[in-house]
């Protein structure tokens, strides 16, 4: 794997009341090498040159435990926006536990997001975490259907594995969710496949899901999605231009549908969906400690 230089390993503190409730973001990898077909990351905008190689930012932990000491404002580090943190390489360079190491020791909180289950790997230091800080273990799941995982993320844990890494994030009492997007459509977006993520989801102890039925498509992103569409599912891209044509958000044709049944059946089974929602219960749950410690 190649180092890259760095100057910063994390953003500038945000309030924690958009996405999910975080404030900061972390990205010690440039790059991902799990061959998404539809990842937005890929596009122009981002600035990522080789997309598809995964590349460590160099002297990740010295440089984030400076700033982590500097910050003046305690709060909660994402990670898994732009590259998966526990991508192949991770089992042995070990930078993201690394750096979970260090956002416990300097007291911050974590939310972590990946399609890999080798999270499960990292249970001791998310719970050490979990004592003073929120804590959120999210995963990427957009089909039920292992064959289909393989054809559209092809380097991937199988959306089987992640869901049982979700059980044992779970029963260690770790605050849970999925990410169902992007539910593509012509592909993936059927009441079957809704309904079975969300059935699993809860069987695995998860504590929301969080749709989007749709893809964003622009510039060499969209170029991509169909040529790979081309190769793995032929026909399909001829209705996304038949349908959407240049747009950059393509919704689901059946988005009003699948929406009811997704509401319908998040509340079958008790899970969190709105956004506000989840993110007062992930919170609500560190001050409910915070305040039983006087």
């Amino acid at each position: 794997m190649k180092f890259i230089p760095t100057k910063t390993i994390l953003s500038s503190y945000s309030e924690g009341n958009s996405w999910f409730g975080s404030n900061y973001n972390m990205n010690i990898y440039r790059g991902c090498d799990h061959g998404c077909i539809y990842c937005d990351s890929r596009s122009e905008c981002y600035g990522v040159e080789n997309f598809d190689v995964v590349r460590a930012k160099e002297n990740t932990l010295l440089l984030l435990e400076k700033e982590l000491k500097s910050k003046r404002k305690k709060g909660i580090v994402a990670t898994g926006a732009m590259s998966d943190p526990y991508n192949p390489f991770e089992a042995e360079y070990k930078l993201t536990r690394g750096a979970l190491e260090l956002i416990n020791k300097y007291g911050f909180g974590a939310s972590v997001l990946t399609k890999s289950d080798l999270m499960v790997r990292d249970i001791d230091i998310l719970s050490r975490i979990k004592k003073h800080s929120p804590v959120m273990a999210k995963f990427t799941i957009t089909t039920y259907d292992d064959e289909l995982c393989k054809k559209i993320e092809p380097n991937v844990s199988e959306a089987s594995k992640r869901f049982k890494a979700l059980g044992k994030l779970s029963k260690a009492d770790i605050f849970t969710g999925i990410h169902m997007w992007p539910i593509l459509p012509f592909i993936n977006d059927t009441e079957e496949n809704i309904k079975l993520i969300i059935k699993a989801a809860a069987e695995n102890g998860a504590n929301f899901v969080s749709p989007y039925f749709g893809v964003t498509l622009r510039q060499n992103q969209r170029l991509y999605y169909y040529q790979q569409l081309d190769r793995v599912l032929p026909g399909v891209k001829q209705k996304y231009i038949n349908t959407y044509g240049d747009q950059y958000e393509c919704n689901s044709i059946y988005e009003k549908g699948l929406w009811s049944i997704f509401k319908a059946e998040c509340k079958k089974y008790g899970l969190l969906y709105k956004m506000s929602d989840i993110r007062e219960t992930l919170k609500s749950k560190y001050e409910n400690r915070q305040i039983s410690l006087f």
